[in-house]
């Protein structure tokens, strides 16, 4: 058996694509009512981090693509928690900004925690306020997570059945682990969520239709965790940067060693490609897998929330 990739970038576009002609009939039901009406997202990033500014570059990108408003807040990295909570609430206060998404991580000396939970819960796209992770436990209306969201809409669009299925989902993080689970749950999936303290890991994951790496440990996850036929999510990014790595990963796979020669490092999830492959019946590559799904995601979150807040078709 060789395993069927589920790749991101297809889901994504579709998403992208969808989310895209919503905003264009909201922009024509606003040319009739003599109104503007375009889902807006603002993106706070605090400091230098080069990561964080790539991906809210990629962000607002997005955004400009498909016809959002998009705001960029950038501040200096020696920023407090009181003036970062003063930004939150003008743009809580603002009526035209529907999605608010202050980048992560933020610098040591703010209050993470207090400045996510100062976001309105109905500009929270990220997912992450209490409000909506209570209404996510209740399985109410409300903005979900976007990778744990994004995964849900991989399997939906790959048709892979999740009602009645056995699902194992490997990590307990509040940013996908405890989320995924939920949402999963929700769908008529058996949930077994696994941690650090989880005894005979290995056979508890084999018994999984639907497998989800979501630990953070670089190819962890090898050919004896997976059950013949299994669907494995490998929510895991985490770089190669030895040789020795390189072929126990990966082998001789020209393709990984010449990104490698060229970069220093490839990357891998937390699933142990080789092998895995051979077992699996659908598999998320990493790069390429559950990425491209989350800036998806995070513009249909504003298109929601816009269409929440302010009345959509």
């Amino acid at each position: 058996m060789s395993a069927e990739l589920l790749e991101g970038a297809g889901v994504a576009q579709a998403i992208k694509d969808e989310v895209a002609a919503e905003v264009a009939r909201l922009a024509e039901r606003g040319l009739h009512k003599k109104e503007i009406l375009v889902p807006g997202l603002a993106t706070v990033i605090v400091g230098d981090d080069p990561a964080s500014h790539i991906y809210v570059s990629s962000k607002v990108k997005t955004c400009q693509q498909l016809g959002l408003y998009s705001e960029k807040i950038e501040l200096p990295a020696n920023t407090t928690t009181a003036e970062l909570l003063e930004t939150v609430a003008s743009l809580n206060a603002r009526d035209e900004i529907d999605g608010i998404l202050v980048q992560m991580p933020l610098p040591s000396q703010i209050d993470s925690t207090k400045v996510l939970n100062s976001i309105d819960p109905s500009k929270d796209v990220d997912g992450f306020h209490p409000v909506n992770v209570g209404r996510l436990a209740l399985n109410e209306p409300g903005l979900r997570p976007c990778t744990p969201a994004g995964i849900i809409e991989m399997l939906d669009r790959s048709g892979i059945e999740i009602s009645g299925a056995r699902a194992v989902v490997l990590g307990r993080s509040r940013l996908v682990g405890l989320p995924l689970s939920l949402l999963l749950l929700h769908r008529n999936a058996t949930v077994t969520v696994c941690h650090s303290r989880t005894k005979d890991l290995a056979r508890v994951a084999s018994e999984a239709d639907i497998l989800v790496a979501a630990i953070g440990r670089i190819g962890m996850v090898d050919a004896g965790y997976i059950k013949p036929g299994a669907t494995v999510i490998d929510v895991g990014i985490n770089k190669v940067t030895t040789i020795s790595d390189l072929e126990r990963f990966f082998g001789d796979d020209a393709g990984r060693r010449a990104a490698f020669e060229k970069r220093g490092y490839t990357l891998i999830g937390d699933v142990n490609p080789r092998g895995a492959t051979e077992v699996a019946g659908h598999f998320t590559p990493v790069p390429g897998g559950v990425g491209p799904l989350t800036i998806a995601m995070l513009m249909k979150n504003t298109l929601s929330a816009c269409t929440v807040r302010r009345g959509g078709p």
